[in-house]
């Protein structure tokens, strides 16, 4: 085992500590966090059997040999940032976020901080323990980050969500833009998984198609047996840590926990239809898992018959047979979507329903209304400020 492993490791504790720094968040969080512990361990026994089930399942010669190539493409993440000055910790720990603005400052005790990170770069489990308080912005980035506190408090967007933390309670950071966060003498862990991972792990799983957006509530409240669930995963990805990151039982515990993080946050894009899932219909899923993946771009018909392989004569009456609509109805249809999921994540006070309508390629505000009223019951205005 690495040095870089055996310091992450002996910094983050051993997986009972782990699990004992889970159980004192969890005490402090209240009743409700205390009921989902049992289901934590039902979830994290389950979990586990399952997941040496799957690697015996999948010992097969086929998936090995892909395991091995998409194993070896991944790149090693070993990461350990450590001081007693405030200065060097904006530097060092906002470095690694490209960070903006960033201050720390000396509360009631002398000011520490340490960051440590390991795994790769489509996962890597992280600690950051501050004594003092910190504070900056940090710009979109290409990861989820799912972190929770278990000492201290925080803010982590203290410009529009404004919502602090609760002990031992994940949150998704709104890493789809930029953010400001406060925290102050706190103990985080935070878990950053790659877009690419988890995007591919939403169209194996969910038939979401590949997109670029998918588009989460980081906000949402959250699901006791999916937290558990992520509790669970987070352990036994903890555990192999000790047999280092290069290894098919690392990958495959790599994306069971991005299937737990979409338990946490389901996707609110609409998925591929049904019909187009089955196997006589590969060209229609080109043509719709295209227009999914461009859908915030001007399309053409005779480009989503291209991406199809078929004439644009054959693309319309495919569309018209299974989807009972032209392939343009069905892009607008998506990007009404669209436009409800951007409302309902919309703070009134600063987003006008003409400005999402424009974004998504609808300049007619009248004509917008009546379908968006057509597809979901209301008006756009009435989505906006529920």
């Amino acid at each position: 085992m690495s040095i870089a492993i055996e310091r992450w490791l002996r910094d983050c504790g051993s997986t009972e500590e782990w699990a004992a720094a889970e159980a004192r968040a969890a005490a402090e969080a209240g009743a409700a966090v205390e009921a989902g512990a049992a289901v934590e361990a039902r979830a994290s026994a389950d979990i586990e059997a399952r997941a040496s089930a799957a690697i015996d399942a999948r010992a097969s010669a086929d998936l090995e040999a892909r395991a091995s190539v998409a194993i070896e493409a991944r790149r090693s993440v070993r990461l350990e940032a450590i001081g007693t000055r405030p200065d060097a910790a904006v530097a060092e720990i906002g470095g690694l976020y490209a960070g903006k603005h960033w201050a720390a400052s000396v509360t009631d005790q002398p000011f520490t901080y340490r960051y440590t990170a390991v795994g790769d770069d489509a996962l890597t489990l992280r600690r950051s323990r501050i004594t003092g308080r910190i504070r900056g912005a940090v710009p979109r980035t290409d990861d989820y980050i799912v972190q929770w506190i278990t000492e201290g408090s925080g803010v982590p967007d203290v410009q529009v969500d404004r919502v602090p933390l609760t002990l031992g309670v994940p949150m998704l950071l709104p890493t789809d833009r930029e953010f400001v966060f406060d925290f102050q003498d706190h103990d985080q862990r935070l878990v950053h998984l790659s877009r690419a991972l988890v995007h591919d792990v939403a169209a194996e799983r969910l038939a979401t198609g590949r997109v670029t957006n998918l588009a989460l509530d980081h906000l949402r409240p959250l699901d006791r047996v999916a937290v558990a669930r992520w509790r669970a995963q987070m352990t036994l990805l903890s555990r192999e840590l000790h047999n280092g990151v290069a290894s098919l039982l690392w990958q495959t515990l790599t994306r069971d926990a991005a299937a737990a993080f979409l338990d946490l946050y389901p996707p609110e894009v609409p998925g591929l239809p049904d019909v187009v899932l089955l196997p006589r219909m590969g060209r229609l899923r080109a043509a719709v898992e295209f227009v999914h993946t461009h859908v915030d771009r001007p399309l053409t018909v005779a480009e989503i018959a291209d991406a199809a392989g078929l004439s644009v004569r054959s693309i319309q009456e495919s569309f018209q047979r299974n989807l009972g609509q032209t392939p343009m109805g069905y892009v607008q249809r998506l990007r009404l979507d669209r436009v409800r999921i951007d409302l309902t994540q919309a703070d009134p006070a600063s987003t006008s329903v003409r400005a999402v309508a424009r974004r998504w390629g609808f300049s007619h505000l009248g004509r917008f209304s009546g379908a968006y009223v057509q597809a979901f019951g209301e008006y756009p205005r009435q989505t906006l400020h529920h």
